[in-house]
């Protein structure tokens, strides 16, 4: 019962509920000159800390990964790292620009 409450479905969910609440204009009566904005604007923030959880998460699935088979198949190990390590740059490399993306403000 308790993992059916915290599965990817429900926490996916509940994000694209936060992320709604968030970038949608909190006061429908505001003044002419804050018409189109919200009053609290944490679209940004929020974004770059879901980017930068999810380049953690993938991350650490990626080292755990390579882990597992380089204590299954040590003879290989040196192919393996070389191969994480690219990964682990690309994803990087992804955060970056989308953190830069993220926290331009208009």
């Amino acid at each position: 019962m308790i993992r059916s409450v915290y599965s990817g479905r429900t926490v996916a969910a509940l994000a694209a509920v936060a992320l709604a609440a968030l970038g949608a204009d909190s006061a429908m009566a505001q003044e002419a000159a804050t018409a189109g904005r919200s009053l609290i604007d944490l679209t940004s923030a929020f974004s770059v800390g879901v980017v930068v959880m999810g380049a953690a998460y993938g991350i650490s699935k990626l080292a755990a990964a390579a882990y597992e088979g380089m204590s299954r198949q040590p003879e290989v190990a040196s192919t393996i790292q070389t191969a994480m390590i690219i990964a682990a740059a690309l994803i990087e490399g992804f955060t970056f620009y989308a953190l830069f993306i993220c926290s331009n403000k208009p």
